[in-house]
């Protein structure tokens, strides 16, 4: 069962600038991964579990029994190493077709005719690819195996930046900064976008360094301008990543500084109707008290005088508040 769900699993593209055919096999044997100048073929499998399967196809095609230990590794998830004139890539992908950034591993094991990858999750990002392939659109098919191994890992980048284009389009919580209020759950909102960002970041350095990698790598197969170009496009990724953070911080800061100036003016007015309201009540409180021998008590005015006086009071404080200008 397990032999015929990694044929299943697995699929392939063979084309030149003349040719285009694609299928999937019937039996292992027929993984065979053949030197061919005029041809390039592309396999592909869904599915790093397939150790036995995929161990029958390395022997078959006398690839160096490492390989197999370099798929059965998923300590390290990023290494470029290249055997003979064989390049193998390991590499751990984000998945961003979900709300939560997800990862995978992808394998790329390339030699100047053929590519095999191998990844742990069904679907990719790979559709553009297959479809200039099919169609014959752009240089894919004049060019060799490099290429698409570049389109490959292209692809990987392009997604990055469509999914930090979709983060820095969504907005705090309001049309504009002034409308925010920093709720409990705006605030774990703006946390869990920074964390998605940070794991954004993380994989797209991991994909800096690889280009690094193959950057020096000496392969007569390999035109290592391409992986320049995609190292470049990488650092642009980065540093607009940096900066979104930078500026999502600056925003979060502003927003409670805001915040914490709308308090402070809600606490002012507090304050002066406490400062007015003080001298009044405790005037109130005095005259209030059950004594007999309260002198003002039996003045026959008394009642209004008090009234004045505290009249008097709230003009004196208003007037000072006002030239204080904090109405």
């Amino acid at each position: 069962m397990t032999v015929k769900q990694f044929l299943s699993s697995t699929s392939f593209i063979q084309y030149n600038e003349s040719m285009y055919s694609k299928g999937t096999y019937d039996s292992i044997s027929e993984l065979e991964f053949k030197r061919d100048d005029q041809l390039i073929t592309w396999v592909n499998t869904y599915g790093i579990h397939f150790h036995d399967e995929v161990e029958r196809v390395a022997h078959q095609n006398h690839l160096d029994d490492f390989l197999i230990k370099l798929i059965a590794d998923l300590e390290y998830a990023n290494k470029v190493i290249q055997l003979d004139e064989l390049l193998f890539l390991s590499i751990q992908v984000l998945k961003t077709e979900t709300a939560t950034l997800q990862s995978e591993h992808m394998y790329f094991m390339m030699s100047d005719a053929y590519i095999w990858s191998i990844q742990e999750k069904p679907g990719d990002y790979f559709g553009w690819i297959r479809e200039r392939l099919q169609n014959h659109k752009g240089l894919v098919r004049k060019k060799k195996a490099d290429y698409l191994l570049f389109l490959l890992l292209e692809s990987i980048v392009d997604n990055y930046v469509q999914t930090f284009e979709k983060f820095t389009k969504e907005p705090l919580g309001g049309e504009t900064l002034l409308d925010v209020k920093p709720t409990p759950e705006f605030t774990a909102s703006v946390e869990n976008r920074k964390q998605d960002l940070f794991r954004l970041k993380k994989a797209t350095i991991s994909l800096r360094d690889m280009t690094t990698k193959l950057e020096k790598i000496e392969m007569n197969s390999i035109e290592t301008k391409y992986f320049t170009e995609l190292k470049e496009q990488t650092n642009h990724l980065i540093s607009d990543i940096d900066f979104e953070l930078e500026v999502l911080e600056s925003n979060m800061n502003l927003i409670f500084s805001i915040q914490g100036y709308r308090l402070n003016e809600e606490m002012k007015t507090l304050t002066i109707f406490s400062v007015i309201f003080i001298p009044l009540t405790f005037l109130a409180g005095i005259y209030g008290m059950n004594f007999k021998n309260i002198p003002e008590l039996q003045t026959d005015n008394g009642y209004f005088v008090l009234l004045g006086i505290m009249v008097l009071i709230t003009g004196v404080t208003v007037r000072y508040f006002t030239k204080k200008k904090w109405f």
